[in-house]
């Protein structure tokens, strides 16, 4: 039987990726890539030279089926990476899993990068209960999503793109007021990596003096609210 290997990769500094992910990654009898152009440089990088191919949110339908069939009948070790972190995780991944289950083969999830875990715990926010929001719809369904959201008490993880940051923060705080404590992280691992805490009130008067730049986890407190950290000095 084939086993499915869903396999995080570095969501910044390369050297995040684990050995048994290189391991996986160089014995896979092929690998199944979100972008096979932005893979390849990795695999570059980790000298692997595997066959790849694409799978990714626009071919995935239309795939599933036959790449579960295959990996089962042929008796493959496919590899299931994603562009940066952990495949499924507001990434293409989920339909091939869920396809390959139902088809008897194995799958295998190996622990690794993912971006909203770093962000959560560096925001200073109560983490022992939390929920991830992943990216908000952009237009239809955003709103009635975050009126929803009001009343939520646990931390709650959103992504977003530097072009939507100050719009969302602005939205955030409309709907859950501009006292509520938050924090945005960018670029985690990558060298310009940066987290900002305060209030909604306080990083919308950051971004709209900076530019937002880099991809972005926003980490915003819950309903019950949450005291601003202190300081040691």
């Amino acid at each position: 039987m084939g086993i499915l290997y869903v396999v995080p990769t570095p969501v910044g500094n390369l050297e995040d990726i684990t050995m048994r992910a290189v391991r996986i990654l160089r014995e896979a009898d092929f690998v199944l890539a979100e972008d096979t152009r932005t893979s390849a440089k990795l695999l570059k990088h980790l000298d692997i030279q595997v066959p790849m191919y694409s799978h990714h949110k626009f071919n995935e339908h239309k795939t599933v089926g036959s790449l579960a069939e295959r990996i089962r009948d042929c008796e493959h070790h496919v590899a299931l990476i994603s562009d940066a972190g952990t495949p499924a995780i507001s990434d293409p991944g989920f339909m091939l899993v869920r396809e390959a289950v139902k088809c008897g083969v194995e799958v295998q999830c190996l622990p690794g990068a993912t971006a909203f875990v770093p962000a959560l715990v560096c925001s200073a926010l109560p983490c022992d209960k939390f929920v991830f929001e992943g990216f908000l719809p952009q237009k239809k369904g955003r709103q009635t999503r975050l009126n929803f959201l009001k009343q939520e008490q646990r931390t709650m993880i959103f992504y977003e793109s530097p072009y939507r940051v100050l719009k969302s923060l602005t939205q955030f705080a409309e709907t859950f007021g501009a006292e509520r404590q938050a924090a945005t992280v960018r670029e985690i691992s990558k060298l310009h990596e940066e987290c900002l805490r305060g209030t909604l009130a306080e990083l919308i008067e950051h971004f709209k003096k900076n530019e937002p730049r880099g991809e972005f986890v926003i980490v915003v407190a819950g309903a019950d609210g949450a005291a601003q950290p202190e300081n040691d000095d």
